[in-house]
């Protein structure tokens, strides 16, 4: 069982954001990145949980410049075997996926994860896209996978319930909660991940479909109004006309 996990990297939920060059760029100043939750508590535990059962190995594969290189081996410390860093900065989902989808076509993987989105720009996109471009099948927002040979039975959460597909590898994967557990990586895995090998490949040339023109911050959070309990009119009023939920 061959399996490729998609690992991207983010700001980590407390950084404070703030943009450049007219709010055209993020400002990358000051901020600490994290393996993005979604890749590594779910798709990355399932498939090392995979590997752990059934045999074969795990290998990640991120794009990104060698600064990401930290990200990287947090992943082999939850128990990736190697990594593959495609040398390049990334422009847009499209651009990420092709250069994923390459290195995938290449080298034959039974099974590639990626986490459902990342928690910056939750696009929700390279999944489907690397899956077109491999034409293979797919399953997003995936909770549950289960393997018997080469038939996979996944479940993935549905409006009002769930939903069960199968479908034979190689297929893609976009990973929810419920796929798997966190792992916190021990100290043992902390230390083989320093040896385990990162390969850098160069990027294949693709398109940038899609460019940012401004980032906004969200408008800050307005002072609370205090209602008296007895004045149930002025209550309705606000909700209608400034919560707009009634």
């Amino acid at each position: 069982m061959k399996i490729l996990v998609c690992i991207s990297k983010t700001p980590d939920t407390t950084t404070k954001i703030n943009f450049t060059d007219g709010n055209s760029k993020f400002d990358t100043n000051g901020v600490q990145y994290i393996v993005n939750p979604y890749d590594e508590w779910y798709a990355l535990v399932r498939g090392v949980e995979l590997k752990e059962a059934l045999g074969g190995t795990v290998t990640t594969i991120t794009v990104g410049p060698a600064g990401d290189d930290a990200i990287i081996r947090k992943a082999l410390a939850i128990g990736a075997d190697d990594a593959v860093r495609v040398d390049m900065e990334a422009e847009d989902a499209y651009n990420v996926a092709v250069q994923i989808a390459n290195y995938a076509k290449e080298n034959a993987y039974d099974i590639v994860f990626t986490g459902k989105e990342t928690i910056d720009y939750n696009g929700a996109s390279i999944g489907g896209m690397v899956a077109e471009l491999l034409d293979a099948g797919f399953v997003s927002n995936a909770t549950n996978l289960e393997l018997n040979g080469n038939t996979a039975t996944i479940t993935r959460d549905i409006e009002g319930g769930s939903e069960v597909s199968e479908a034979n590898t190689p297929i893609v994967l976009s990973c929810a909660k419920g796929m798997a557990e966190q792992r916190i990586p021990n100290m043992r895995g902390i230390m083989a991940a320093r040896t385990k090998p990162i390969t850098v490949v160069a990027p294949i040339e693709a398109e940038t479909l899609t460019s940012v023109v401004s980032y906004e911050l969200p408008p800050a959070k307005a002072a609370c109004k205090m209602v008296d309990a007895e004045n149930v009119g002025e209550l309705v009023d606000l909700l209608q006309n400034e919560a707009k939920i009634i």
